[in-house]
């Protein structure tokens, strides 16, 4: 996959995103939830775009890291709509295996990054 392709994918993520929590219930617990999510699903495409227009490996590989923190999170809150009996679990399952499969293209490109230049071990996990 290209970057182009990248793009337009986490794009595609974000305006998913943003139609689901438009079509949330109106309790507290729900409007709380969804502004997280849509705080954090949006901020996926947000920050590889930022990431594509890094001016050297260590600054790529740290917004990339951001991509990747906020893909995670976008699932938690996902997660919690579930848990919490707000939306089903197969009405969100397509969008958590979406951002599923860009957190694990993230992790890899960082991976691969890391290992093309070695002295760049930006904010390494434990």
């Amino acid at each position: 996959m290209n970057e182009e392709q990248f793009k337009a994918r986490t794009k595609q993520v974000a305006l998913r995103v943003i139609r689901l929590v438009e079509s949330l219930p109106t309790s507290k617990s729900a409007q709380s939830l969804g502004s997280q999510l849509l705080r954090s699903g949006t901020s996926v495409g947000a920050n590889y775009r930022a990431a594509c227009r890094g001016k050297s490996a260590a600054d790529v590989i740290a917004k990339l890291a951001i991509v990747e923190e906020e893909a995670d999170e976008s699932i938690y809150w996902l997660e919690l709509l579930s848990d919490a009996g707000i939306m089903s679990s197969r009405r969100l399952q397509p969008l958590m295996n979406e951002l599923g499969e860009i957190l694990a293209m993230t992790v890899a490109s960082i991976k691969t990054l890391r290992t093309r230049n070695p002295t760049n071990k930006t904010q390494t996990r434990k």
